[in-house]
């Protein structure tokens, strides 16, 4: 996939991939712009981190996936 607005995959990124088995990864939204939401639409989990509960968005792909663009864009408008 080309490199454009809605689409950036860069290789020579310590962290690339950050997440597993995704093809044409997607690093436009490499800090997820969801990530303050409560209903974000990731798959997401809360973890303990002294004794503070936070978001862990570890296992989420969903920012990643160059096909949720337009998704992500139209729930950043509404919000």
């Amino acid at each position: 996939m080309k490199n454009s607005y809605k689409f950036f995959e860069n290789h020579e990124c310590e962290y690339f991939p950050c997440h597993e088995n995704i093809d044409n990864f997607n690093c436009l939204f490499c800090y997820c712009p969801m990530y303050r939401m409560k209903n974000c639409p990731g798959s997401f989990e809360y973890v303990q981190v002294n004794n503070k509960k936070i978001k862990s968005c570890q296992n989420c792909t969903f920012p990643h996936v160059p096909e949720n663009y337009d998704k992500i864009i139209e729930i950043l408008t509404k919000n």
